[in-house]
């Protein structure tokens, strides 16, 4: 048996068991800014897809197809349950797409946005709006108290 036919086989095996992407039983609440990137997303795997298509190796590209099958199916599932959200006109209380400051316990303050899970980025201050953080301080104004975590935090800032 050639090695090239042996590696072909391989790429068929993996192409055909290339897991979905798992799509949350939450509700699909976005920002605009997720919104965008959402959109950004569906087109870059349109683009993909159409990419592996025109490549006239399909033994080289069965990989190449499935990742862009199984993205093109992910984010048109996340762009049609997509529901925009703008924030509250309540000052002053969390909510979904405002920026809520809290302080911990031992003094640390730390700054996060509520917004959908595919824009959700802790390393980057954004936190998903079904996080134990989110449902934690949602709802809640300046001065109250939340726990999460196994800890309390003091909310001292929302915007």
């Amino acid at each position: 048996m050639s090695v090239a036919f042996t590696r072909e086989e391989d790429l068929e095996s993996r192409a055909a068991h290339l897991p979905d992407r798992p799509v949350s039983p939450h509700r699909n609440l976005v920002t605009a800014e997720g919104l965008a990137a959402i959109d950004a997303a569906l087109a870059a795997a349109r683009e993909a897809y159409a990419a592996a298509q025109a490549a006239g190796d399909v033994s080289a590209d069965r990989m190449a197809m499935a990742v862009a099958t199984r993205d093109l199916r992910y984010w048109t599932a996340r762009r049609r349950t997509a529901e925009l959200v703008e924030a509250s006109a309540e000052p002053g209380v969390v909510a979904f797409g405002r920026r809520v400051t809290f302080e911990r316990e031992d003094g640390r303050r730390q700054t996060y946005r509520i917004v959908g899970e595919d824009e959700a980025d802790p390393a980057k201050g954004s936190v998903s709006h079904v996080s134990p953080a989110a449902v934690a301080l949602m709802g809640r104004r300046v001065g109250d108290l939340a726990s999460f975590g196994g800890h309390e935090v003091e909310i001292v800032a929302v915007t």
